[in-house]
């Protein structure tokens, strides 16, 4: 795991400012604390932070082969390296290193573009071919590694993370158009980013530049686009699911340092560390962060997992003072709103692991691949009573049931709008609308530029549930794991970088992923019990209590902080001068959401965290102000009301 920038002069007679590479380079110290390096070709300049995992003495980058034809700067980790390498070895190539970044060199020289194709692991890197004037970028196929570009001027600039391309002195503007899809789905789904002009390499795709053809994106992966529909018992689908999970860690495992495991205490990061267990010599060291509000609290699952796994368990408890003091750092690492507030968890826990070890697993992409969320659940059970988005409900019916939805008590209300009772026809508001932070519905009112609202929010989202295969559930499968799980993904990297951490996710091993994304439904959700397969797969490895506990989402108590001692700081950032001036929202329809929730007549927590957030990031990228005051004056109004 590392960080990479570079800059590519699209006229070859100006050469790089190897002072303005170096101020890239130098934003990402976090991701690489390690070593750095710098390559400056003329017009064309490559930098490189290092986190050492794979040949730890001799894998220092940019790198080159010997001819010093080919260059490269990369971030990840390539698993099948090993194998790989001997393949290269017979077809007459020579190694210097015994680094996975050597293998990608000369995998591109024997292979080109397609080296890709090649490659297990996650990864992002950048490649110059002098000989063909050639630049090629590209990103592992579920997105697990970030890579943002930008055409700025005359150049082409790229870094692991945006905040080295505005280090490179592109202007941090608001690309407002993203406004109404970060409000209802909390990040954006496509190539766009919060900032004018700055894009992200998507998943599974190489971009291309030479001087000829300029810039071109090209698609070289993507999920199975057919179901495996051959006969099989669910017995027989758990097996080949337990043995491709085992093959998948064993690669994972692949290391020059010690390994580690974040374990929340569920079923994915405990079943993970059941399989690590069996493999790692030595102690196997796990890690969990938890809170004081018992109803948040996940620690004691996780203690009940080490034990069952044998690891050596290592926990930290956040406290709410904690949380707030840390927040506009971490809005600084990831460089947009944080969209979930167990991103600061995250970090903390990855804080923890790192006094310990460098690299740790994680079960991230599990509840995608196989049907984890309650949402999953409840919108089966929409489809089957009624098939609402077929309209199938008389629409007069449909209205009286809407009416007295409205009047239940607030839980109860939310829970019934979400049900087949409160969904209006159509997938849109089956599937998104209905799930969503700000309804769509509600920008209108919300919104001080109506314009805005012509955007549709969920554009993405319908046009990867159009292409997919399968029935509903699938298809909800398919569009999670190309636009949720990405978000999800950024989060990992950012919050773990920002400890200079490495962390890796097994169940996004990309051959346990077409497996797994090809497995039929039905096999995923049985009644309502969810992740079936994936249950039945690892039964026999973790105790009944793990196995038959709530899933509770890494949960963080912010509704409870948001109500009390931190209603104040709240205000200040939704209500406050600053958020008023920049004439985004209605204030008034902000002020009685935050009357409501202080009441508790409502839980707009979720809502309310979005709104802080963006202006949090306003703050510290289009304001220029240093994440350590941005809060500074407000922290200290909510300790002296406390004390």
């Amino acid at each position: 795991m590392c960080g990479i920038a570079g800059i590519v002069n699209f006229v070859p007679e100006v050469a790089v400012e190897e002072t303005r590479l170096r101020r890239m380079q130098q934003v990402l110290v976090h991701r690489g604390p390690d070593g750095e390096g710098t390559a400056i070709l003329g017009h064309v300049g490559l930098g490189h932070r290092r986190l050492s995992i794979i040949d730890v003495q001799n894998g220092q980058q940019p790198m080159c082969n010997p001819e010093q034809s080919v260059w490269i700067t990369f971030n990840g980790e390539i698993y099948n390296f090993q194998a790989l390498r001997q393949d290269l070895l017979r077809l007459g190539y020579a190694f210097r290193t015994k680094s996975d970044t050597e293998v990608i060199l000369n995998a591109y020289q024997h292979y080109g573009e397609d080296c890709v194709r090649h490659l297990r692991g996650m990864f992002a890197f950048a490649l110059w071919d002098a000989a063909r004037g050639k630049l090629l970028l590209a990103r592992d196929r579920l997105g697990i590694k970030p890579l943002y570009y930008c055409r700025h001027a005359d150049t082409l600039l790229f870094a692991s993370e945006i905040k080295a391309i505005l280090a490179a002195g592109v202007a941090a503007s608001f690309n407002r158009q993203i406004l109404t899809e970060f409000l209802a789905t909390r990040f954006i789904a496509g190539a766009e980013t919060f900032y004018q002009g700055i894009e992200k390499l998507l998943p599974g795709t190489i971009l291309t530049w030479t001087r000829d053809t300029g810039v071109r994106c090209r698609r070289y992966w993507q999920l199975p686009t057919s179901l495996d529909t051959a006969p099989s018992s669910p017995l027989e689908r758990a097996q080949l699911v337990r043995q491709d999970l085992e093959e998948a860690i064993k690669y994972h495992l692949v290391s020059d340092v010690p390994v580690g495991l974040f374990l929340s205490g569920g079923i994915d990061s405990s079943a993970i560390g059941a399989l690590m267990a069996r493999r790692t010599q030595g102690a196997l060291h796990s890690f969990a962060v938890g809170f004081g509000e018992r109803h948040c609290d996940e620690l004691r699952y996780a203690r009940l997992a080490a034990g069952a796994i044998g690891s050596r368990h290592h926990e930290v408890t956040l406290t709410s003072d904690a949380f707030f003091a840390a927040l506009p750092r971490l809005v600084w690492h990831e460089d947009e709103p944080i969209a979930f507030p167990s991103s600061i968890a995250l970090y903390f826990v990855a804080r923890l692991a790192r006094a310990h070890v460098k690299v740790v697993l994680t079960g991230e992409g599990a509840d995608e691949l196989f049907l984890g969320y309650n949402r999953y659940r409840v919108t089966a059970w929409n489809e089957r009573l009624g098939r609402p988005y077929n309209g199938a409900l008389p629409q007069a019916l449909r209205e009286r049931v809407r009416h007295g939805v409205q009047r239940l008590p607030a839980p109860m209300r939310r829970y019934a709008t979400r049900t087949f009772l409160g969904v209006r026809p159509g997938i849109r508001n089956l599937l998104y609308e209905n799930f969503s932070v700000f309804p769509q519905s509600w920008h209108g009112a919300l919104l001080t530029d109506r314009s805005l609202t012509a955007r549709n929010p969920y554009r993405r989202e319908l046009a990867c549930f159009s292409d997919a295969p399968g029935g509903l559930l699938e298809r909800m499968s398919y569009v999670d794991l190309q636009t949720y799980l990405v978000e999800l993904l950024m989060k990992q990297d950012q919050m773990s970088m920002a400890a200079s951490v490495e962390s890796r996710v097994p169940f996004l091993d990309h051959r346990f992923v077409e497996r797994a994304a090809a497995i039929p439904g039905r096999y995923k959700l049985r009644g309502w019990r969810t992740k079936a397969v994936l249950r039945d797969a690892v039964r026999d490895l973790l105790p009944k209590e793990i196995m038959t506990r709530r899933k509770m989402g890494f949960p963080v108590p912010i509704d409870a902080w948001l109500r009390g001692r931190y209603a104040a700081l709240t205000e200040s950032l939704v209500l406050g001068p600053r958020a008023r001036a920049r004439g985004l929202f209605e204030p008034s329809f902000v002020a009685h959401m935050l009357h409501e929730h202080r009441a508790g007549a409502a839980n707009h927590a979720d809502r309310l965290w979005l709104l802080m957030n963006l202006e949090i990031w306003q703050r510290v990228f289009l304001d220029g102000e240093a994440p350590e005051a941005v809060l500074e004056s407000d922290l200290t109004r909510c300790a002296r009301a406390a004390a």
